[in-house]
């Protein structure tokens, strides 16, 4: 049967980061009191010319009126510059996302599309053994065994054969492994899907990369494998 459990092939260290600079910027900023001196004049002197007479706007409520137009005007001011580097995150996001279209990656999860083959990979706390389960979409066994799996990595790669020998169809498959280490106790294994990085949607907020028709975010990468490097 070819089926594999085998230390996982040299990896790329960590999802790469990228520079980028944005072109985008802020919508036309709001012009504020401070900057429009004509305006500025033209409600004070209103104000001054429509007060009553015999009880003029106190010193001290003229003087917070002052304070609250500055404190508007550069809220508005914040908002804009806000609004910019907003804009300049989606603008990185987009363009880190896109470095990965067409390389191998590992990412958080148990669901695979099987195609010729199937990867996961296992990063144990301990080497143990452990009893690998595929189902398919309706919850069919496909294929169950037991295998060691190294604390420094291992990665299984199935190539769609059942316990009998039957060829199973192209697919999701979920992969679930149960370990247990040398004194018989359970120990919890965290699984890897690993595959080729199809599309970015670049509408997502943020961006989601299609691996094998799901979708998953960056921060779910878990590392990068170099394309002409394969399991063997």
């Amino acid at each position: 049967m070819a089926v594999d459990a085998t230390m996982p092939s040299t990896v790329v260290s960590a999802a790469g980061t990228g520079t980028a600079t944005s072109n985008n910027t802020a919508s036309t900023a709001t012009t504020g009191i401070a900057d429009n001196f004509q305006t500025f004049l033209t409600l004070l002197t209103t104000q001054l010319q429509h007060q009553n007479p015999l009880d003029p706007l106190d010193t001290n409520q003229f003087t917070q009126q002052l304070v609250q137009f500055a404190g508007i005007e550069q809220q508005l001011k914040s908002n804009e510059q806000l609004k910019s580097l907003v804009e300049i995150e989606k603008s990185t996001q987009a363009t880190n996302a896109l470095i990965y279209v067409g390389n191998t990656v590992a990412v958080d999860g148990s669901k695979a599309v099987f195609d010729k083959s199937a990867t996961w990979n296992f990063q144990p706390d301990k080497d143990i053994t452990a009893t690998i389960t595929i189902t398919n979409s309706a919850g069919q066994t496909a294929y169950t065994g037991n295998y060691p799996l190294k604390k420094a990595g291992s990665s299984f790669i199935w190539d769609g054969r059942g316990n009998d020998g039957v060829q199973w169809p192209a697919g999701t498959y979920t992969l679930t492994a149960t370990g247990k280490d040398s004194s018989g106790n359970n120990v919890a294994i965290s699984t890897e899907v690993q595959g080729i990085v199809d599309s970015v949607d670049l509408t997502s907020s943020p961006p989601l990369l299609s691996i094998g028709g799901h979708s998953y975010t960056t921060d779910k990468i878990k590392r990068v494998l170099r394309p002409t490097t394969t399991s063997s």
